[in-house]
């Protein structure tokens, strides 16, 4: 399935220089969640660097894509089965607000993100200035896996709540997650009540999971005009 951002904003150089900043958070031993899209992937790359160097660490990949790579830059995985918790994820995101809640999705690859930023101590979010938004729903998209069985069910309902779910595709054939299932892009306006909305989607059977991340990252690394700004929830530390 395509795993980039197709909306990223951070030219490759500048994701590469966040990428580098973000390397502050490793420590070596640790177990590392390794995200999806453009700045996860420059931070996989600047991992690997620090692993061919002599950093020794582990990482649990949320996608085939990432996986590939960690393994093609010699980054140690395992799976959330060999190991009882994440110390840090590193991931990117598509939208973010100033209470840290994120839409993410944009990649394809929600799911696994979500259940390895439940699993993790600590999560380390990536992004460019057009990524924060005043409120989320800004950008106008909510991706929204569902299982193939329920995929005419889930569209007639998410229609009828008002979300005009768009299948997403790769030229004419249905983009499938790594989970096997199949995604909406859900046209949202600006979200009101995030967490009302998460559960009423997650209500409709068939739905798998969507791409609201409430109360999930605890760092936000924002790149604007060559620096970085650093947003944290106060429990953060």
């Amino acid at each position: 399935m395509p795993d980039r951002d197709v909306s990223a904003g951070l030219s490759e150089s500048d994701a590469a220089a966040l990428a580098a900043h973000a390397l502050a958070y490793i420590r070596p031993g640790q177990v590392i969640g390794l995200g999806t899209g453009q700045a996860a992937t420059a931070f996989v790359h600047a991992l690997g660097r620090q692993v061919q160097a002599g950093l020794s660490v582990t990482a649990v990949s949320t996608s085939e894509a990432t996986a590939t790579l960690a393994r093609q830059l010699g980054i140690p995985l395992v799976s959330l089965d060999d190991t009882p918790a994440i110390d840090v994820t590193l991931d990117g995101a598509d939208e973010v607000d100033a209470c840290l809640n994120l839409i993410k999705g944009y990649g394809g690859a929600l799911i696994r993100e979500k259940i390895v930023a439940a699993a993790s101590r600590r999560l380390v979010i990536l992004v460019g200035r057009d990524k924060v938004v005043p409120v989320l729903g800004t950008r106008g998209r909510l991706p929204v896996e569902v299982v193939p069985f329920a995929a005419g069910f889930c569209r007639r309902r998410l229609a009828a709540e008002g979300y005009a779910p768009v299948l997403r595709t790769n030229g004419s054939a249905p983009v499938v997650s790594d989970n096997g299932n199949l995604i909406f892009d859900c046209t949202v306006n600006p979200i009101p009540d995030a967490s009302r909305l998460e559960d009423n989607l997650k209500s409709i059977p068939g739905v798998v999971g969507t791409g609201l991340f409430l109360g999930m990252a605890h760092t936000v690394l924002v790149w604007e005009e060559g620096r970085v700004t650093t947003m944290s929830r106060p429990e953060a530390g």
